[in-house]
């Protein structure tokens, strides 16, 4: 399944600001933790600018 930039921005931001583990927030869209990684590799610099 393709996920839109904004649903992995949002799972970025959550991961980010939640104080959840990786695991958790992975689990809940059943996404895996490594695509998780890469998404907040990817996408954190983003979030940090704005």
């Amino acid at each position: 399944m393709k996920h839109t930039e904004d649903f992995k921005r949002e799972a970025v931001r959550i991961a980010l600001s939640s104080g959840l583990s990786r695991t958790r927030i992975a689990a809940d869209p059943g996404i895996g933790k490594s695509t998780l990684g890469k998404w907040i590799v990817d996408y954190r610099p983003a979030l940090l600018q704005k």
